[in-house]
């Protein structure tokens, strides 16, 4: 009688776990979306920097952020990502903190890695 159990046992775990379709081996899971400014950087400028950064600025910013060639020239020539990324209080954006969270930032840093994209 053991031995109908264990030969039972074996023949399940040698065939139970054989796939049978290459479709079970298909990663269906949509790729990630691309980082544009349209589809991502624009709400997080939105939501965070706006405020002061208006058109015409606010509160001693020195820029608009209201348009894709303004966030772009911030991000090539005004030094945006080091300024969202940076520890110093005094010098972190947006000004008097808290910093914005890693994956908002890391979204801007892969939107320049992208070639800052607008669509």
């Amino acid at each position: 009688m053991k031995a109908t159990y264990f030969l039972l046992i074996v023949v399940i775990l040698t065939f139970g776990c054989t796939n049978v379709s290459e479709i079970d081996l298909i990663d269906d899971t949509p790729p990630p979306e691309l980082v544009t400014y349209n589809n991502t950087v624009k709400a997080i400028i939105d939501n965070n920097c706006i405020l002061c950064h208006s058109n015409p600025p606010v509160n001693g910013a020195p820029m608009s952020l209201t348009t894709f060639d303004d966030v772009k020239i911030a991000v090539e020539m005004r030094g945006l990502i080091e300024r969202i990324s940076s520890e110093d209080l005094a010098f972190l954006m947006p000004f008097g903190g808290p910093r914005l969270p890693q994956n908002l930032i890391d979204a801007v840093i892969e939107w320049q890695e992208n070639g800052l994209l607008e669509d």
